[in-house]
């Protein structure tokens, strides 16, 4: 059986010593234009910069060659480029990477590259933690702590960039790693507008997906941005009652009204929505809950994305069987829903948000 490597990661450069200066990837593009007109440079030179940082992968303002000496030495003055570690890296036999980055106050979040023919997906993480408590994540099973900044959120996409040879870019975006994309919808907004810039890494909305348990009044935020981001729907439960049970958000929201408002934002975007639906051995799998999702689902334009859960140490969830999988499928296609059971990436090396950073926590706690 070939087994994952694990590496402890060696930083590029963290560059956090100084808290005086700034993150430079917390500004957006005309902010740093901004900055150097202030400072008597051309305005040209943001494009420059940032073709370095987001193209060139460079991580030190000493090898933006094509800039002046003075302002490569003022920008060392005034900016950090990195200001997290990655603080390990694990290595899945199906060519899945998951990274464990420290941030600079020493919360961690995850970040993980998927590669699948010409793909190359990354998943990034919001916040550190989770506040939203999915009764089977690792995410949020110690709560939420703090929000990441536009920075932090576009770090992780620059880390695993690194991780591709040089002629490979990233294909696809999805904010789906620990935390609630939805609940700190600002920065995640001005990260992927970085991303979709050409002047960053130049990747398309369309290819660019947002994951939410389903909160209505950010999903119309969202919306009225008029950028036609995917949106993928974490349901889990075809009723109100099993998913308040898994999903206790939903207590004071309701299915109705997250699928009213994915419809307004299908309406909106054009966008097709994609509901993601972990399958929990015993829990949603049975043939009354996929006849559900065929009442809920059959007459809208979307895809269901089932995933047969990946079973996080302490938790007492399981993976279906074979035959309730095969059987949950069979229903849901005969009933007219378009549906995709994805494949298990990465389960070896815990490729579930949260479980990486968890299991080292408890190591290193047993270790003390």
């Amino acid at each position: 059986m070939n087994l994952p490597t694990i590496q402890k990661a060696v930083s590029s450069e963290t560059q956090t010593s100084d808290p005086q200066k700034q993150h430079l990837l917390n500004l957006s593009g005309e902010d740093l234009t901004n900055w150097l007109v202030s400072k008597g440079h051309p305005k040209f030179r943001s494009g420059q910069i940032l073709h370095w940082v987001f193209q060139r992968r460079v991580h030190a303002f000493s090898e933006m060659s094509d800039l002046p000496k003075s302002l490569r030495e003022e920008l060392e003055e005034h900016f950090h480029i990195y200001v997290t570690q990655s603080e390990a890296t694990v290595t899945s036999p199906d060519g899945t990477d998951k990274l464990l980055v420290r941030l600079p106050d020493g919360g961690e979040v995850e970040c993980v590259l998927l590669r699948d023919g010409n793909r190359r997906s990354i998943c990034v993480s919001s916040q550190v933690g989770c506040a939203m408590g999915c009764v089977f994540c690792a995410s949020g099973l110690d709560g939420v702590d703090r929000n990441l900044t536009q920075g932090e959120i576009l770090e992780q996409m620059l880390l695993l960039q690194d991780r591709l040879p040089e002629q490979e870019r990233l294909s696809h975006i999805v904010m789906m790693g620990m935390g609630e994309p939805l609940a700190n919808l600002d920065r995640v907004l001005a990260a992927l507008s970085v991303a979709k810039d050409p002047k960053g890494l130049g990747i398309s909305p369309r290819r660019i997906t947002i994951s939410t348990v389903g909160l209505p009044p950010a999903i119309d935020r969202l919306r009225e941005s008029s950028i036609p981001y995917n949106l993928a729907v974490s349901l889990h439960a075809p009723n109100d009652t099993l998913r308040s049970q898994l999903v206790p958000v939903n207590r004071k929201i309701g299915i109705n009204a997250v699928l009213d408002a994915a419809d307004r934002y299908f309406e909106s975007s054009g966008r097709r929505l994609t509901f993601e639906y972990v399958l929990l051995g015993g829990v949603n799998d049975s043939d009354d809950e996929a006849r559900e999702l065929v009442h809920l689902l059959r007459k809208r334009n979307v895809l269901l994305n089932v995933i047969p859960y990946n079973p996080v140490q302490g938790l007492p969830y399981i993976t279906p069987t074979k035959k309730s999988i095969a059987d949950f499928r069979q229903i849901l296609e005969r009933g007219g829903v378009n549906v995709q059971f994805r494949q298990r990436k990465g389960s070896e090396i815990d490729a579930a948000c949260g479980q990486l950073r968890r299991n080292r926590g408890k190591q290193s706690s047993s270790s003390q």
